[in-house]
């Protein structure tokens, strides 16, 4: 049995997408309609640099993981035993699933895309080869409770994210154990208590929305569980502020019977990761 899974924020480049935007122009000419600029010119040439910018990011990343998709059941038709995706990448799991049409789709991401954009200022970091239990006492024993587990990837990566301030003074504190502690290049604390106020407007947003039932299974970030139609929403609305299960939602997948994963988009950040977890 295989699974589909998408990447999310963090795995874009200048050049993805390819030759996919000329051989699926109509999804290309789409997303020029729905963001208004050229969707092609942003990813293969960046003439702005704007493919880092959260606002870009996520449209950019969401189309182009739809092309991918395109182009991964235009040769293998054999529909997938589930999909999943991570933080982002989810929305593609969702569009997979049948749960919206692709310009609906890339309208909800543009809009979480700019309430992202505008979120509280602060920071996040990866810890490498730290486990959860050590690194959250770590965290106790300093005092950093305002610092929360962001993404926990796989054992041997855990993300965390918080205030500018408690970031800064987690550094040192890892530094001193030799616990490898990587910076990241955000503008905010995603995936955590400091996004809550995202949340409602989100919500809300999402509540206006018309989704069709879903047609294959989907992992939720938020819990490692499969999505199911009454719930879309508000597992959508909470994961801004909530962490991303992805290592819980792998050997989920595993436990299922999934044998093969595949990876639906540019790079290889999942596979790795996916390679380590099992």
């Amino acid at each position: 049995m295989k699974a589909y899974i998408f990447p999310g924020q963090g795995s874009q480049s200048k050049g993805m997408g390819g030759e996919l935007f000329d051989e699926f122009d109509f999804y290309t000419k789409t997303a020029d309609d729905v963001l208004g600029y050229s969707i092609k010119t942003l990813c293969l040439q960046d003439p702005d640099r704007q493919l880092n910018n959260t606002l870009y990011t996520q449209p950019a990343l969401f189309t182009v993981n739809t092309l991918y998709y395109l182009k991964a059941i235009q040769e293998d038709p054999a529909a997938p035993a589930c999909l999943a995706g991570h933080s982002l990448g989810e929305y593609n799991a969702l569009l997979a699933a049948g749960a919206f049409r692709f310009d609906l789709g890339l309208r909800i991401v543009k809009k979480r895309a700019e309430l992202m954009s505008r979120a509280p200022s602060g920071g996040m970091a990866a810890v490498i080869n730290c486990g959860i239990d050590k690194l959250s006492a770590c965290l106790r024993n300093a005092g950093l409770d305002g610092v929360d587990i962001a993404n926990y990837n796989a054992d041997s990566q855990i993300v965390i994210a918080g205030a500018q301030e408690d970031m800064a003074a987690a550094y040192p504190i890892f530094d001193v154990q030799g616990i490898v502690y990587v910076p990241l290049k955000v503008s905010a604390a995603f995936h955590s208590r400091h996004m809550a106020p995202l949340k409602e407007e989100f919500g809300s947003f999402l509540h206006g929305i018309d989704f069709s039932p879903l047609r294959a299974p989907v992992l939720s970030n938020v819990d490692a569980a499969f999505y199911s139609d009454d719930k879309l929403v508000d597992r959508l609305s909470a994961q801004l502020c909530s962490s991303v299960r992805w290592r819980d939602s792998v050997l989920r997948m595993r436990a299922s019977g999934v044998s093969r994963f595949k990876e639906v988009g540019p790079g290889d950040v999942l596979t790795k990761l996916d390679g380590k977890i099992l």
